[in-house]
């Protein structure tokens, strides 16, 4: 059966939206100072620190956020769960604009963004580079985004034509809008091993790809659940219980292979014997624990499964989780030698609230003013 989309309407400049447009706007400031007086102007990146709050959020976790599209494609078209085709176009949405701007952001944390274009040119390809195959990736991926999204701006603009046409071609896209990103979420786990004694033992792993990957996917569904909880109090709309308890269900296994997968890593190594050192890397590991565990106690229950309450924090803590194992291995628990020290300038947070704010916007113009979220549902 063919959905029905319909725009959700309603007044877009509220007060909201102008806070997110001011966050907006002071990241812009800093923007300009960046690209006029150059990227020591408003961070604090260095030689030992060159990733630093911008990579870890806005490319690494920000993207694993934004994979909401991409685990429902995987529910939809690789498991046949033709039940959750509803909430794809919603997904969608979060995806294009959470990539899109990951990848407008690289232009922002790169030094000499004015060469960044010779990643494009096969003279200089490093094709043993997990970096290249990321760039590429994330790049391809933004473009089958937006063709994947289309069919929502052509419908708004009543384009009938070229919908039909699109529509014969689309599920070439939907194919490859699931590879790309099993082949960069897992590639940037990749990336930590290239750090090697670096990255803290609790963290260093062979298998952190595919640790990247699941986590990848199990924040995709809990962002999933969290932006539809989010558009029924905020616009509106009806809960819609039923289709968020069963995406949810899902979660807590995927949240256990990890786990299983990871602590037993840990064991077999001898790095879980890296929790009896002093230091705040145990006590990030442990808020990892809890998070993770609080939602596979929380999701496993049925019943919790259909309290709206319950899935809005359980899929917060899903998304916190990962968020939080991302930055303790990239950033808060990352050690590149004696003498260096990092902190996030203002000029660093405020560019990444900026950019948030843009997405938030972005969001809450699509739904309003074209046919994104599904009609009845």
């Amino acid at each position: 059966m063919t959905e029905v989309y319909r725009p959700v309407g309603g007044k877009l400049l509220t007060r909201q939206f102008y806070f997110l447009a001011l966050l907006a706007l002071i990241a812009a400031y800093f923007l300009v100072r960046r690209f006029i007086f150059g990227i020591g102007d408003v961070s604090n990146l260095s030689d030992g620190y060159p990733w630093g709050l911008w990579i870890t959020y806005d490319v690494v976790t920000g993207t694993a956020i934004a994979c909401g599209g991409y685990a429902m494609a995987v529910a939809v078209y690789v498991f046949n769960k033709g039940q959750f085709h509803p909430m794809v176009r919603a997904a969608l949405l979060t995806s294009v604009f959470g990539y899109t701007l990951a990848g407008a952001s690289i232009v922002v944390d790169v030094g000499r963004y004015w060469q960044l274009y010779n990643v494009f040119l096969p003279q200089y390809a490093n094709l043993n580079s997990v970096m290249l195959e990321v760039a590429l990736c994330i790049s391809l991926y933004v473009l089958v985004l937006w063709i994947e999204f289309s069919p929502a701006i052509l419908e708004a603009m009543k384009a009938n034509r070229a919908l039909r046409m699109l529509r014969h071609i689309l599920f070439f896209f939907i194919g490859v809008g699931i590879l790309l990103p099993t082949m960069h979420q897992s590639s940037l786990g990749s990336l930590l091993i290239i750090a090697g004694h670096k990255v803290h033992p609790l963290w260093q792993s062979d298998i952190i790809p595919l640790l990247f990957l699941i986590t990848a996917i199990t924040m995709g569904y809990g962002m999933v659940v969290f932006e539809s909880l989010y558009a029924s109090v905020n616009l509106g709309r009806k809960l819609e219980t039923d289709l968020l308890a069963k995406v949810a269900g899902v979660i807590p296994w995927l949240l256990i292979t990890y786990l299983v997968l990871r602590i037993g890593d840990l064991t077999l190594t001898g790095n879980l014997a890296a929790l009896a050192e002093p230091g705040r890397a145990p006590i990030l590991f442990a808020g990892e624990m809890a998070l993770f565990g609080y939602a596979i106690v929380s999701l496993l229950g049925k019943a919790r499964r259909r309290h709206p309450t319950h899935l809005f924090w359980s899929a917060l803590a899903v998304v916190l989780a990962g968020a939080l194992y991302r930055f303790d291995a990239f950033l808060i628990a990352y050690n590149p030698g004696p003498g260096w020290h990092y902190f996030p300038a203002v000029g660093e947070m405020m560019i990444t609230l900026g950019v948030v704010a843009v997405e938030i916007m972005a969001y809450l113009f699509f739904v309003k003013k074209t046919p994104v979220l599904a009609a009845g549902h």
